[in-house]
């Protein structure tokens, strides 16, 4: 798995051996920031169920001004620390912009004085999204509070329908039945 644009180009990410983690692919990964253009450059970002902080590193890669990584799991956590470096070095960037945060991605809120995201990447565990998903976009309402028109950037299977309240699903990529697919979610 590699970072597939910007300043880290090119870099090969660390990745937990096993079923516990299942990073996006490169290409998923590479349309998923077509799609997003210029909203990268200078965005703070949320990268939520981190596994290998995959799609927060890619943004970060390309210009996101920084942001925070939340993984759960203290084994895919340190994978997360590792990637940091890695990138920081290859881009020649100061890590002191990014954060990670062992802990529970439904609970996680800006800290005080922190800014709202831009965009908000999801990449769960596929099992547990219909169990989640509700309660994940009630509290992403809150999370963004404040943000001039964030994103949500949620990858799940194909064969799922999401219409979170309070969420529009604005575009989809890759709707392929047993496929992963990602949709971009507005608030309203």
């Amino acid at each position: 798995m590699r970072i597939s644009g910007g300043a880290a180009r090119g870099t090969v990410l660390s990745v937990p051996k096993g079923d516990a983690v299942r990073p996006a692919t490169d290409g998923m990964r590479q349309a998923v920031f077509s799609s997003l253009g210029a909203r990268v450059a200078g965005a703070g970002f949320v990268d939520l169920f981190a596994g290998s902080g995959g799609y927060g590193l890619e943004a970060w890669s390309r210009g996101a001004a920084g942001g925070v990584f939340v993984e759960q799991s203290a084994k895919a956590a340190a994978y997360v620390r590792r990637n940091i470096a890695l990138v920081a070095k290859s881009a020649r960037r100061d890590a002191g912009e990014l954060r990670l945060v062992q802990g529970d991605a439904l609970a996680w809120r800006p800290a005080a004085g922190q800014p709202a995201p831009d965009l908000v990447f999801v990449d769960p565990p596929y099992p547990i999204i219909h169990d989640i998903a509700p309660r994940l976009f009630a509290g992403l309402l809150e999370a963004t509070e404040g943000a001039d028109d964030p994103i949500v950037v949620f990858e799940y299977p194909g064969e799922i329908e999401l219409a979170p309240e309070g969420w529009s699903l604005i575009k989809r990529i890759g709707r392929g039945a047993r496929q992963p697919t990602v949709g971009f979610f507005r608030r309203g």
